[in-house]
């Protein structure tokens, strides 16, 4: 196993690489020019200039790409220019933030789509069956802002069992003390309930949110892989030995769904990852995506650099987490590694 990972971190390197080298000109040749932003709508020519020289933009690019490669290695990501932090220490503040309703989101799913998966394959045609296909259906169709404005329209605007959309916790609440981040745990760890209901009743909707859209995937997954495996030969003869059927379908069947089901967990995950910019403006969420997307309209460079490269880091990983995953459900896995 320890092998494994090792090839999976070489092969993950040139990835990376092909990240910094992508981001670096992507962010070059998209519209806006940084030094027009900064100097202001009644900037002259000359003052735009000078603004350039000091960003260090009117250097030639593979200077600039050099520079950027050398301040990588020190850890440095730059700093943003919007708000004159430094990128790293954005990132490390928000990133809690996005993980926290990312996990939320996709552990919601999880709970719902994976058991709604297992009954639909064992009662085939049933009731349970067709809802699990309307689940995946509407899943797939509702794209993510309008699943979230529409949450927010049902249970803020008409009923109002929901708080205002304005972040991880209301004005009248305050933030637990950094531990992990998390503030759902954070809260628990300083025996802080008031925060951690605050903090429970923003995280609810904006979870919900991203939890239908990873719904269909893992469901259908989930369904697919459990009738592959009941109509196995392994499975048939489990149930003609006489084993109760609760047996053979937690001891030997899911086991041996999971694996596509993990295979499509990750995909998801990196999934929830891209729209968590579209539900974090939706619900004033303060994470890395509403970071991104307020840096690339200024043409902030520096935040959507690293951004991206943090995105990537995390899908790596995620594959060596799936990796291993793989080898705690299938010894096999681990004795062709």
């Amino acid at each position: 196993m320890l092998a494994t990972l090792g090839k999976r971190l070489a092969t993950a390197i040139p990835t990376l690489i092909g990240v910094v080298i992508v981001t670096f000109l992507l962010t070059r040749v998209l519209p806006g020019d940084p030094a027009v932003y900064f100097a202001g709508p009644a900037a002259t020519p000359q003052s735009i200039a000078e603004v350039r020289k000091s960003l260090g933009l009117d250097r030639p690019l593979p200077e600039q790409f050099l520079r950027y490669v050398g301040d990588l290695a020190h850890g440095d990501l730059g700093n943003s220019l919007s708000t004159g932090q430094p990128v790293v220490k954005e990132l490390r503040s928000r990133l809690p933030a996005s993980a926290e309703l990312t996990l939320s989101g996709l552990l919601l799913s999880l709970v719902i789509a994976v058991p709604l998966g297992v009954l639909a394959a064992v009662r085939q045609g049933s009731w349970i069956d067709h809802i699990c296909r309307i689940v995946a259906t509407a899943g797939v169709s509702l794209p993510v802002f309008f699943t979230g404005l529409l949450l927010v329209y049902i249970f803020y605007f008409v009923l109002g069992w929901a708080p205002s959309p304005v972040g991880r916790l209301d004005a009248f609440a305050t933030a637990p003390p950094s531990i992990t981040g998390f503030y759902l745990f954070d809260s628990l760890l300083a025996r802080d309930f008031e925060s951690f209901r605050a903090a429970l009743s923003q995280l609810i909707l904006p979870a919900v949110t991203l939890a239908v859209f990873s719904l269909a995937p893992i469901a259908r997954m989930t369904r697919a892989s459990m009738l592959a495996v009941l109509s196995s030969d392994f499975v048939r003869t489990a149930r003609a030995s006489g084993l109760a059927t609760r047996t053979v379908i937690v001891t030997y069947a899911f086991r041996n769904a999971m694996l596509p089901v993990i295979t499509t967990l990750g995909m998801v995950f990196s999934f929830l990852l891209g729209a968590n910019v579209l539900v974090e403006k939706v619900f004033a969420w303060p994470g890395i995506g509403s970071y991104a997307v307020e840096a690339l309209i200024a043409s902030d460079f520096a935040p959507v650099q690293g951004f991206v490269l943090a995105m990537a880091i995390l899908y790596v990983a995620l594959n060596l987490a799936i990796d291993v995953l793989y080898g705690v459900i299938d010894p096999r896995v681990r004795v062709d590694g």
